[in-house]
């Protein structure tokens, strides 16, 4: 089995791993209700997609 000659430096190894990181949420502000909602995604909240009712939403009590 080959083994490293030299050391590979902390810099050298993490510029190889610059793009290994967790992707940042894209969040919107619901334009029915105001409420976060992620982007492209039915409102949790109010059920509305793009101005229409898309899914009836779910009564919490």
């Amino acid at each position: 089995m080959a083994h490293p000659k030299r050391k590979i430096s902390k810099t050298r190894r993490d510029k190889r791993r610059t793009h290994v990181k967790a992707a940042v949420p894209h969040v919107v502000n619901c334009s029915n209700c105001g409420s976060p909602t992620l982007w492209h995604r039915v409102c949790p909240e109010c059920g509305f997609y793009r101005g229409q009712l898309a899914v009836e939403p779910k009564l919490s009590l």
